[in-house]
């Protein structure tokens, strides 16, 4: 079978979710970096950090548990939240999916 230019290999794929991992790693640091949380308990949040906040929203199974100590009484970075745990959530359904395929063709 001819390559076309719509075959993606499985180190092409694995690059481009690399770099989206990345650029929404940077974007969510960056953004909660610049504003302070609420905490959802008083004196019983650990320090707030934003980088560990970001990957626990981008990890959706397991994690640090930030994303439940702290909650954004702005909306634009409440909203930035939630679309940074449903990108997660999809970075992790095409990682699955990937290792999937790659153990069925072995």
């Amino acid at each position: 079978m001819a390559d076309s230019p719509h075959n993606v290999t499985r180190a092409e794929s694995s690059v481009k979710l690399g770099v989206w991992l990345l650029a929404l790693t940077l974007l969510g640091t960056l953004s909660f970096g610049r504003h302070s949380p609420t905490p959802v308990k008083q004196g019983e949040s650990p320090r707030f950090q934003p980088l560990v906040h970001t990957l626990d929203l981008l990890i959706p199974i397991g994690g640090p548990g930030q994303h439940t100590d702290w909650y954004w009484s702005n909306d634009g970075l409440q909203w930035l939240a939630y679309l940074l745990t449903a990108f997660g959530w999809v970075l992790a359904t095409a990682v699955i999916a990937g290792v999937t395929r790659t153990l069925q063709k072995s």
